[in-house]
């Protein structure tokens, strides 16, 4: 589909005539970080879901290695862009990590465009008011950023498979990261991504699109794992101080990550509560 002048990968799930859901990944992340079971449980329960990939992931457009064509505000554009083209201009904004501060950045410039928010994985991105202390990243976080393994041959499936598998293993909770599960959907995105390359690179260097001030006044839920080691829980708790009469949802032992399988049974019924109306 054209958005913005640019090709972008999407599915949708469900009843286009019920209320829409738009799902935003974090950095680097293409949709499938949003699993298919995962959008047909919240198109079950009478939501049109819409996942979609990034620039530079999945089978959206790519650019060169080390050189996106666009800005983190882009990013933001494509999401306004969806919300017009497939929910008539208001949809209800899931954002994970990065794709949190999107759905912020969403609220506070285009607040009509967004019934509700649901924030996962994230930290306030720009919001006024008393903020308490956030939290640092864990030592295992730290270290993996300060020393990354080396790069892979990006044409060797299986080195590349392994790389992001490797790659998630420091953001996990202390006791739940699931090997085979991760290493799952890192085939799918492997075997769906244009420029592997790009899609793991690029996001990191772009600026704009993320923190902006202004006031959130949509319907929230906040969910975060208590076992975050990127984003600890006190971001978690930044946001529902941040924002008025937000719903906090802690997932015991969740890392940073996309709600695991073993929660939709919280997750998605949270989800539909807020949606409801």
């Amino acid at each position: 589909m054209q958005v913005n002048g640019v090709d972008l990968c999407i599915e949708t799930f469900g009843d286009p005539d019920t209320p829409a859901i738009l799902l935003i990944s974090g950095a680097a992340a293409s949709m499938d970080l949003w699993e298919a079971e995962f959008c047909r449980l919240l198109a079950a329960g009478g939501r049109f879901v819409i996942r979609y990939d990034h620039r530079d992931t999945g089978r959206s457009v790519s650019y060169p290695p080390g050189a996106p064509g666009y800005t983190g505000t882009d990013l933001v554009d494509d999401a306004v862009g969806l919300i017009d083209a497939l929910a008539d201009g208001r949809a209800h904004v899931a954002g994970l990590s990065m794709g949190g501060g999107m759905a912020q950045h969403l609220a506070i410039e285009y607040p009509k465009r967004v019934a509700t928010l649901t924030l996962m994985s994230t930290s306030p991105a720009g919001l006024r008011g008393p903020q308490i202390e956030l939290p640092p990243m864990a030592d295992r976080v730290e270290a993996a950023f300060a020393a990354p393994p080396p790069e892979p041959v990006w044409t060797d499936r299986a080195a590349v498979v392994e790389y992001l598998v490797e790659g998630e293993r420091p953001f996990a909770g202390l006791d739940s990261f699931d090997e085979a599960h991760v290493r799952e959907v890192a085939r799918r995105v492997v075997d769906r991504t244009v420029n592997l390359e790009s899609s793991v690179k690029n996001h990191w260097l772009l600026e704009g699109g993320e923190d902006t001030l202004g006031e959130l006044t949509a319907p929230t839920l906040v969910i975060h794992g208590t076992e975050d080691p990127f984003l600890p829980p006190g971001h978690a708790l930044a946001l529902e101080r941040g924002i008025a009469d937000a719903e906090l949802l802690l997932l015991e032992g969740v890392g940073h990550q996309a709600p695991p399988p073993s929660t939709w049974d919280i997750v998605v019924p949270a989800i539909l509560r807020l949606t409801a109306s």
